[in-house]
């Protein structure tokens, strides 16, 4: 059975659901850590400056893959060059192998977000709450499962009553509050232990105004790694996400505007996001609280901060973790809709049998990532001098292996096999300008493999210097 392919109602829903896609997780926790270690501002305008050259390159490309192709990541390459159908395999296995640890993570967010909802908050700032929690054994596979089911339903209710009318809702509501914390952070006093009074101004200024002094080649080149990193895995791209979304978008959509506003939104929620946590954790913790990364900046440092703010850090807990599971339920929605429409194109299945396949898949993997801080672990160092279980390695396999891969072949693909012309002439279908068109050429072809390539050669330990 082969369903007809739907498509987004207008470029808003469209847009919406790309932007909530690419504000995730790693926006959350990532973005504010490496602003905050990279210069503070160096970084950001690093980041912006990639943003609008390689990271829009990526971009249009899988967005206009799709479009032309109208076939998601599995079966898209193969229509374009049957040589290149394997790269729509590997594009079809990276959110095979995220879905499960992402949901998982959305399971320790519901936890977090149940806790401030029944004013229990505070408990969430005791040392080594957060390693006892990941550590049981039933509570976290039950929220995993939870935060797994919400997933497919959305995904199941389909492209139109689903994910554009589920993105319409949660990304201005989700835009919203990261406004008003962001804002409430930079009004924040706080005098420690010691005496020593802390502003949010003072934190924003670290994060906002660029620190050079001491500042080498050495460190202004692992500042870009940094910001390209983060904007590689901050925008869904090389993960199959914007190749499925892109075939759901009309042909007289002007793809040249859509991208635009995907960019503007993914870029301003990343800085409304460091703007809300630098200021607040600076002001509570000083600069060494700046320095925790990853789950520990989110699920230890935050809480922390929540509970030394009194009586209103109970609200802004509760309000943070609402906004997180929010931006983690409209990312994990377009990691399983990039494996169903490809499960769809491939075997002619309908909707509702791709949806289950994949939510038993993801389910299978989700218990054993659960189990693996428990009854499967294990510690191993990666390639790239990081301690592992089961959820690190599941994340570098597909983040810092796979990703790279497929988007060093994607500009292979179009750069040099099929010619940039293919992707030029599907933007500009309608008569829409491409703005950026000789901008998209020179990246396509040279600079953004460069780049991917460096960025594949830290992630395997190879570029040590870095």
């Amino acid at each position: 059975m082969k369903e007809n392919r739907h498509s987004f109602s207008g470029s808003i829903g469209f847009v919406l659901a790309a932007a909530g896609s690419a504000v995730g997780l790693g926006n959350i926790w990532r973005f504010p850590y490496l602003a905050a270690k990279d210069g503070g501002g160096l970084f950001l305008v690093v980041y912006i400056v990639l943003a609008l050259t390689f990271g829009f390159a990526l971009l249009t490309t899988e967005i206009a893959i799709g479009r032309k192709t109208k076939q998601s990541p599995l079966t898209a390459y193969g229509k374009l060059c049957k040589k290149w159908k394997f790269l729509g395999v590997l594009a079809c296995l990276v959110p095979m192998i995220i879905l499960p640890y992402y949901c998982v993570i959305g399971g320790w967010v519901t936890k977090y977000l149940i806790a401030y909802a029944s004013g229990q908050g505070h408990s969430m700032a005791a040392t080594g709450m957060f390693k006892g929690y990941i550590t049981q054994q039933w509570s976290p596979l039950i929220l995993m499962v939870v935060f797994l089911g919400i997933t497919c339903f959305i995904v199941y209710k389909g492209v139109n009553k689903g994910i554009e009318s589920f993105s319409k809702i949660l990304m201005p509501i989700l835009f919203l509050m990261v406004i008003g914390i962001a804002i409430f952070s930079l009004t924040i006093k706080h005098t420690d232990a010691y005496g020593t009074v802390r502003t949010g101004l003072e934190g924003f200024k670290i994060y906002l105004i660029p620190n050079l002094e001491g500042v080498t080649v050495k460190q202004f080149f692992t500042v870009v790694v940094d910001a390209m990193g983060q904007l590689f895995f901050s925008l869904s791209v090389a993960m199959g996400i914007m190749v499925a979304y892109g075939s759901y978008v009309k042909d007289d959509a002007n793809l040249v505007k859509s991208i635009n506003q995907i960019e503007f939104f993914d870029t301003g929620v990343a800085f409304l996001v460091g703007a809300m946590i630098v200021p607040a954790v600076y002001t509570f913790m000083g600069q060494e609280g700046l320095s925790a990364s990853g789950t520990g900046l989110m699920f230890t440092s935050l809480p922390m901060v929540f509970h030394a703010m009194g009586g209103a850090g109970h609200v802004i807990g509760f309000l943070f973790f609402a906004m997180v599971l929010f931006a983690a339920l409209t990312s994990s929605v377009s990691v399983m809709e990039a494996v169903v429409a490809s499960l769809m194109d491939q075997f002619h299945i309908s909707r509702p049998k791709a949806v289950l396949l994949e939510t038993a898949i993801a389910l299978v993997f989700g218990v054993v990532v659960c189990l693996g801080y428990n009854v499967f672990y294990f510690n191993m160092e990666l390639p790239n001098g990081v301690g592992a279980q089961i959820l690190d390695l599941m994340d570098y396999i597909s983040n810092n292996l796979l990703m790279p891969i497929v988007a060093i072949g994607t500009c292979i693909l179009i750069g040099w096999v099929i010619k940039p012309k293919t992707i030029i002439d599907e933007v500009e279908k309608g008569g829409f300008k491409f703005g950026r068109r000789k901008l998209y050429v020179v990246m396509i072809k040279f600079i953004a493999p460069l780049l991917l390539m460096i960025l594949l050669l830290k992630s395997l330990g190879i570029l040590k210097f870095i």
